[in-house]
């Protein structure tokens, strides 16, 4: 057995209440000032004030001083499409010359040239790439994630991009796969999209269950790719067939993805940049968790979803990169929480819990990860600083100095 012991800690870390934070919750956190954790073979054993800890320290440990740094629990990041091939730069300069997002897919841009690339590229060459978008993403420290599929759009090279996804659990980041075969309608279904739902729905969702493919099932519920009547036939078939439900709700156009959201009880409704406020406030009802994506709304220069005020009405708030090709091509769960706190208005305890733990129940991870605490894995981030808030305080600058899965360290350097 393995037994260490960080000391001379500055300990940040939400508490788990078994359920996502939410309200004022989300302002509440654990702090020590003079902390230490105690871990074995991973996992801790021990965490608070090191006086105390140290009692529990009955054998040879390897100690480690952590200098006073500030530590904080290891990122989760419960929204990604890490797994494409290829970048879409030429699209960036478009949208700073006025293109939008829909205006570009109508092009056949967008979602489709990247569809273009994964079906053209190997299992290999698409293991490859997402590998190294994995390992920028944990050197940036996050250590869990979820991965969506969506980048095939047919049975086969989603079943691809979830083989992929399932090669790199545990490599060392936590991965959660999400089928997305619903990301967009495929050129060869752009005279009958009704087909490529029916598809979606009768051929790749039960297939993907049966083989244990994926631990979620999404859509994009959008002007020009899913309607809501679309996304509900989707997302009811995924519950039979055993899948959890996330959806991208409201992200350009307010078409009622959130009041389905709540009507469906969702695991999670991600972008929300245009929900309505009957909308949110039928999500606060229902307690479905808004994954919430700012520096997607920085790179496509568009208002921040309503932080505030989702949790002002008690919507529970998790953070996520959104990490893709083409609208946010951005790994770092540090630039999320930044643009948090100066773009969003949420404060540091806030986007603390918001990409941490409640990221963690977005994914359903929150029973291993996402807080400090007894019993969960040690994965956690050291801070050149004193307070989680040095990553908003010092601008231009990677503010992680190392990087803990399970008690291990892996290099910050990039």
């Amino acid at each position: 057995m393995t037994l260490k012991l960080f000391r001379n800690a500055r300990i940040y870390t939400p508490l788990d209440k078994g359920r996502p934070l939410r309200g004022s919750e989300m302002n509440q956190i654990y702090s020590e000032e003079k902390g230490a954790i105690l871990i074995r073979d991973g996992y801790i054993e021990s965490i608070g004030q090191e006086l105390e800890v140290l009692k529990y320290v009955t054998e040879d440990a390897l100690e480690i001083d952590l200098g006073g740094r500030c530590v904080i629990p290891g990122f989760v990041d419960p929204h990604t499409h890490a797994c494409f091939v290829g970048t879409r730069e030429r699209e960036f300069i478009l949208r700073l010359q006025g293109a939008s997002y829909l205006e570009i897919l109508k092009m056949g841009g967008g979602i489709l040239s990247t569809v273009d690339k994964v079906r053209s590229a190997s299992y290999d060459e698409l293991y490859t790439s997402t590998e190294e978008v994995v390992n920028r993403a944990l050197k940036n420290g996050t250590t869990s994630m979820e991965i969506k599929s969506g980048y095939g759009l047919s049975l086969d090279h989603e079943v691809k991009m979830l083989e992929v996804i399932d090669a790199l659990k545990g490599k060392p980041v936590d991965i959660i796969a999400t089928f997305m075969g619903a990301h967009a309608v495929p050129r060869e279904y752009k005279e009958n999209p009704k087909a490529y739902v029916d598809l979606v729905v009768e051929e790749m969702i039960p297939h993907i269950a049966a083989k244990g493919l994926a631990k979620y099932c999404d859509v994009f519920c959008e002007e020009s790719v899913f309607s809501v009547d679309d996304a509900r036939r989707i997302l009811l078939a995924a519950r039979k067939c055993g899948l959890g439900l996330k959806i991208h709700a409201d992200e350009v156009y307010d078409l009622g993805g959130a009041k389905l959201a709540a009507e469906l009880k969702v695991d999670s409704a991600e972008h929300l940049l245009a929900a309505s406020e009957e909308g949110l406030k039928a999500m606060a009802e229902s307690g479905v968790l808004a994954v919430l994506l700012p520096a997607t709304a920085f790179s496509l220069r568009k208002s921040y979803a309503p932080a505030r005020k989702m949790i002002e009405m008690g919507v529970p708030v998790a953070l996520a990169t959104d990490c893709n090709p083409g609208s946010c091509y951005c790994e770092s769960m540090e630039m999320v929480f930044r643009l948090a706190i100066l773009g969003m208005g949420l404060s540091m305890e806030e986007s603390l819990v918001a990409s941490t733990l409640n990221a963690a129940y977005a994914i359903g991870m929150a029973t291993h990860v996402g807080s400090l605490e007894r019993g969960k894995k040690a994965d956690f981030v050291v801070l050149e600083g004193e307070t989680p808030g040095i990553m908003a305080y010092h601008l231009g600058w990677r503010n992680i100095k190392e990087v803990y899965k399970m008690g291990q360290r892996f290099s910050s350097e990039v």
